[in-house]
């Protein structure tokens, strides 16, 4: 435990005795940073949409094709006039 105090104290030392690096980022690399993040941003929330929008997609395909059905059976003729064509009739 004194050890992880120790490290946790060597950090925030650390961290608060930095200077800052006075950089320069020109307007060229931030758009470009800026279109790196948005891209993976976009692309991780269509992932996850994606990943829920599948069950209800399913569930809406279910629920389309069993409401397409009447419930009524189709009719079906036995006998030898079922076979004929109408054209050999």
């Amino acid at each position: 435990m004194n050890k992880l105090i120790v490290a946790v104290a060597v950090i925030l030392g650390a961290a608060t005795l930095a200077h800052p690096a006075f950089a320069y980022v020109g307007p060229g690399a931030g758009l470009s940073l800026l279109g790196a993040l948005w891209g993976l941003l976009l692309a991780l929330f269509a992932a996850v949409g994606f990943v829920v929008a599948w069950p209800v997609r399913r569930w809406l395909k279910r629920r389309r094709k069993s409401g397409t059905q009447s419930g009524t059976r189709p009719t079906v003729i036995a006998g030898s006039d079922a076979r004929r064509t109408p054209q050999s009739r």
